[in-house]
């Protein structure tokens, strides 16, 4: 598998996550070796030792086993070095009980952050905004989320999206709007003549119209 060692513009759903190595707090990795035959959901926040960054990296660490039954590897990030990292995770057990028990990357130097556009001048030059990046097994980029630095992220729809994209691929369907795990599923639409006159005769899906028609994932 071949990686990108640089990119000039920001990745983008279908792109290969680009390659680097980097220093975390569970020691040096390189991307293209790391977690590997497992989702990535890699993250960036602005900054250690900072209100809404120390509720979400709580939020991650409090529901790490969840990421676990997906087969999802957590990796952290910001622009701070492997020392104020190593002091935050310790002072937020000390404080709150909750361990950050899962890689956050030392990007003190900014190269991930710019390998992937983590950096939105506008917003900040000097701050990772809040991005979270959905990776597959083959290091591909499947789904990308951006928050402003005042915004945090939702966890909840974090993992309803991770659970969508890998029902998703098992199934071969899509998911409709506020899937949730249990819930029907949108069949796919019909390619030709013959495979729409099969869909409007089909009794074993609930239809709208012969291109919009769900099922239960069980059916």
């Amino acid at each position: 598998m071949e990686f990108e060692e640089s990119i000039t513009s920001m990745p983008r759903i279908g792109d290969m996550a680009p390659d680097f190595e980097a220093i975390t707090t569970k020691g040096k990795i390189k991307f293209s070796d790391f977690a590997t035959d497992k989702w990535i959901v890699m993250f960036s926040h602005p900054a250690d030792f900072t209100p809404v960054c120390t509720t979400e990296m709580s939020g991650f660490a409090l529901r790490k086993s969840e990421f676990e039954a997906l087969n999802t590897q957590l990796l952290g990030l910001s622009i701070d070095s492997v020392h104020a990292h190593l002091g935050w995770v310790n002072n937020v057990r000390k404080n709150t009980g909750v361990y950050f028990d899962f890689p956050i990357i030392a990007d003190i130097d900014m190269k991930v952050s710019k390998l992937y556009g983590m950096l939105q001048p506008n917003e900040s030059e000097t701050a990772a905004v809040r991005a979270v990046f959905f990776i597959d097994p083959a290091k591909k980029i499947r789904l990308i989320m951006y928050y402003p630095l005042n915004v945090g992220r939702n966890m909840d729809e974090i993992i309803r999206s991770l659970t969508a994209l890998q029902v998703s691929d098992e199934h071969k369907v899509a998911m409709p709007l506020n899937w949730m795990p249990g819930d029907q599923i949108i069949v796919p639409p019909p390619k030709t003549l013959a495979e729409m006159e099969a869909r409007i005769h089909d009794d074993s899906c609930e239809k709208v119209d012969f291109y919009l028609a769900k099922r239960s994932l069980e059916a």
